[in-house]
């Protein structure tokens, strides 16, 4: 809880995934990946209630084994490939979180999130009366060498005008990295839709703390990088 609001994290797992079979049970270090999202939500100050939303028998054990009561399975039309992750957040706060102020979308595909990382988004969204924060870290590369390619592979038209500046002239650019979502409940029903206004702010995280898990490479560099 902060400032006598009441705070709910929602970790939702899907059980399919394609390009890395069952991610969110993995063991990452010897800690089952969605293990790590769990911990880092139960070690937050101001974090009440921990929910995992599922499709998946095993994903809801492993979460129970952290400690998380898991109410139910997700109902068919959520559990299927085409289910919008904001239509089961705002599935579980009508049926679970009904008196939640301040709810937060912590994905388990960044298990290099802690709880400082948590508890500052949190912390924000109250200081500057927002309606939502969204965590970002800076590009790794610039986004001005980027852009789709045609069928023939042609590379005429592939760099913009703007790829030719100076980076530094550019100023320093940032891209979601998936870790943390945080919004105010009262302004997200109100809206009906998770949307970036004039009231989102951004959190920057380092990149060594952005990883979002999605293949085998992404699950063996975080790897790395918790052993290192």
């Amino acid at each position: 809880m902060i400032n006598n609001k009441k705070v709910m994290a929602i970790i939702p797992a899907r059980g399919g995934s394609k390009r890395l079979p069952r991610k969110n049970v993995l063991p990452l270090k010897g800690k089952p990946l969605i293990g790590w999202t769990i911990e880092a939500a139960q070690q937050s100050k101001y974090i009440d209630t921990v929910f995992v939303s599922t499709d998946d028998q095993e994903i809801a054990e492993v979460a129970k084994q952290f400690g998380v009561d898991v109410p139910e399975l997700r109902p068919e039309y959520l559990a299927s490939d085409i289910a919008t992750t904001q239509s089961v957040i705002f599935y579980t706060l009508e049926t679970f979180g009904k008196d939640v102020d301040v709810a937060l979308i912590l994905q388990p595909t960044s298990p290099l999130r802690t709880a400082k990382h948590i508890d500052e988004a949190i912390e924000m969204l109250i200081n500057k009366n927002a309606e939502s924060i969204v965590s970002v870290t800076p590009c790794e590369h610039p986004p001005q060498w980027a852009n789709t390619l045609p069928s023939d592979g042609s590379m005429g038209e592939f760099l913009r005008p703007e790829a030719f500046q100076r980076s530094q002239d550019l100023g320093e650019p940032y891209r979601l990295n998936g870790a943390i979502y945080v919004y105010d409940t009262i302004q997200l029903k109100e809206r009906g839709e998770m949307l970036y206004t004039d009231k989102t702010f951004a959190y920057v995280m380092e990149n060594k703390k952005s990883v979002d898990i999605d293949t085998q490479l992404d699950f063996e560099y975080a790897e790395f990088l918790i052993r290192k």
